[in-house]
């Protein structure tokens, strides 16, 4: 008896589906850091480190975001 047990071909994931489920997570983290830097700054609660540290985490995600969207979007030339 075999005790090895295999998923379904159609339950893995493609690198470029991984890729987009990275990129989902990272533009959900990038907004709520967003909310988080404009509620600090409305409130006026927000001391200056903290929100340099936090815009320089926003930024990061962005760049991230960036890099992913590029592997995920095809270079085609005109």
């Amino acid at each position: 008896m075999n005790a090895h047990i295999t998923a379904p071909e159609t339950a893995e994931m493609t690198h470029d589906d991984v890729l987009r489920l990275k990129l989902e997570v990272l533009r959900r983290e990038h907004r709520d850091l967003d909310e988080a830097i404009r509620a600090l700054e409305e409130t006026g609660r927000g001391d200056q480190l903290t929100l340099r540290r936090l815009k320089k985490q926003k930024l990061s995600l962005k760049d991230q975001i960036a890099r992913i969207d590029d592997l995920l979007t095809p270079d085609i030339i005109a």
